[in-house]
């Protein structure tokens, strides 16, 4: 009877721990680097960003610009890596910190707000605080994800 118990005990705490880690994001840590530019990531949280392949490794980034350097630039940054190995991409929407999905988020180019590398593709949850935020902050385009291509990224330098 205690050992059925145990493993009822034990075949709940797997089952919540599954469930604390799904859908979780990951976090860089103080030694992070981006893979793009070399900055450490931890030093600004508010801008970081993040790629996670189907086995589980992330990279990090100080912004969401090199996020997509990356994302085009894969044969370069990570040449053993495929794109259709990529599990997910999450962006930090500018007013709540909140992660996004890359691939849902709203993205404001051309402000006066700058990133920790400059000119930012500055990324929210929804449309309605992209186009407050181009009006307050002089943007001058929103786009959705399949609209960063590597010529507007080119752009932000």
């Amino acid at each position: 009877m205690a050992a059925r118990s145990l493993r009822l005990v034990f075949c709940l705490l797997l089952l919540l721990s599954c469930a604390a880690t799904a859908g979780s994001v990951p976090q860089p840590g103080p030694k992070d680097k981006c893979p793009v530019c070399g900055m450490f990531v931890a030093r600004y949280p508010e801008w970081s960003a993040s790629l996670t392949f189907n086995d589980g490794r992330s990279e990090f980034f100080d912004g969401v610009k090199d996020m997509l350097r990356f994302y085009h630039g894969l044969k370069r940054y990570a040449p053993r890596r495929r794109p259709a190995e990529i599990r997910e991409m999450q962006v930090k929407d500018y007013y709540s910190l909140a992660f996004v999905d890359a691939a849902s988020a709203w993205y404001v180019i051309g402000s006066d707000v700058l990133g920790p590398m400059g000119k930012e593709a500055v990324p929210f949850r929804g449309e309605s605080d992209a186009r407050s935020f181009l009006k307050d902050h002089h943007g001058t385009r929103i786009l959705r994800f399949p609209e960063l291509t590597p010529v507007i990224i080119k752009g932000l330098e």
